[in-house]
């Protein structure tokens, strides 16, 4: 899993920043414009993002920008011109990544009554989509709870707030600090929550699992390998083995 967060925090005041000094009727430096792009410009940004979830998903977040210009086959200005800073792009791309995730969690809600199907859909699709891999990296940093430290409470909606010594959780960077206000986030967490408190009430996922493990799952079981063919075949083998460990045992 190569998910790396250098300056993510900035990507909020250095996007903000950009939008206000664009010059008026160019449009706003997150990729949305006020205005509509030439054909020729629309093309180049479509470009611009498809080659970044290519580069992100198979280099994670560390990959420089001149590797996404090189795929989108654009000059590194073009790049820049749509985007004044790594962070900004990153901050697009994991959005909609988030976005299609938490849809995908909403569907299979919605489409499967069995709990443990809705769940092992969900996880199935993700995976296929790849959206695993290019996940905010705060949703997927994880820590160890120690026994002496049970009071802090995770931040993932829907799971237990008091984890076993040894668990996997979700924590901020500032183990201080309120949850972030990523509405984004916030509901891809929520649902996918629902997702995990639904197979848990009925007993077919073990009882440590947790909102964390499932978002680890995601990630870990969409390898990015040189063969498509490949690639499809390790995920849904790697798929099904994640999936066993995490169904609850007879007792």
């Amino acid at each position: 899993m190569h998910v790396q967060d250098s300056h993510w925090s900035s990507a909020s005041a250095v996007a903000t920043g950009a939008a206000m000094s664009a010059p008026t009727g160019s449009g706003r430096a997150d990729g949305a414009r006020t205005t509509p792009l030439r054909v020729d410009a629309q093309r180049n940004l479509e470009h611009v993002l498809r080659a970044a979830r290519e580069v992100f998903g198979e280099l994670g977040y560390g990959a420089p920008m001149e590797d996404v210009a090189r795929r989108a086959r654009v000059g590194v200005g073009t790049v820049y011109r749509r985007f004044p800073s790594k962070d900004v792009l990153v901050r697009r791309i994991a959005e909609e990544e988030t976005s299609r995730l938490t849809d995908q969690a909403r569907a299979a809600l919605g489409q499967e009554d069995e709990p443990w199907s809705a769940l092992s859909r969900f996880l199935r699709t993700s995976v296929a989509s790849g959206a695993g891999r290019l996940l905010p990296p705060q949703v997927l940093r994880v820590g160890v709870a120690e026994e002496h430290d049970l009071s802090d409470h995770a931040r993932v909606p829907q799971q237990r707030t008091q984890p076993a010594a040894g668990e996997l959780r979700l924590v901020p960077d500032d183990p201080t600090a309120a949850a972030p206000e990523d509405s984004g986030t916030a509901q891809l967490l929520d649902v996918v929550g629902q997702l995990v408190e639904r197979a848990r009430a009925a007993g077919e996922l073990r009882p440590d699992v947790s909102v964390s493990d499932v978002l680890l799952v995601i990630a870990t079981a969409a390898p990015s390998l040189p063969d498509a063919t490949q690639q499809a075949a390790a995920s849904a083998r790697l798929l099904d083995i994640l999936l066993e460990g995490l169904r609850s045992r007879p007792a």
